[in-house]
């Protein structure tokens, strides 16, 4: 399966997968317009690469099933909070 993959304008480390270049028609118009103008990123091929940030079988999955994959930057960790919970537990 060859995606299509494009960065968010609007949301820092924000990617949208499509299965189909340059079409949208399955991307739901408001996430869209949070989203911000897509810019192309590059064509991969699924089938004989791994993603970096997800798994490609939930990915393909998503596109089958929703026409989409939206791949959110990972929650940022709180470092502090992290420190001050295991210095409670000590």
């Amino acid at each position: 399966m060859l995606i299509s993959v494009y960065k968010s304008t609007k949301k820092a480390d924000t990617y949208l997968f499509i299965e189909k270049r340059d079409d949208f028609s399955p991307v739901p118009k408001l996430l869209l317009e949070t989203f911000g103008r897509p810019k192309f990123v590059m064509i991969v091929p699924l089938t004989k690469r791994d993603l970096s940030m997800a798994d490609k079988h939930k990915v393909m999955a998503k596109i089958r099933e929703q026409g989409f994959y939206l791949q959110m930057p990972p929650p940022v960790v709180d470092m502090l909070k992290e420190f001050k919970q295991n210095q409670n537990k000590n």
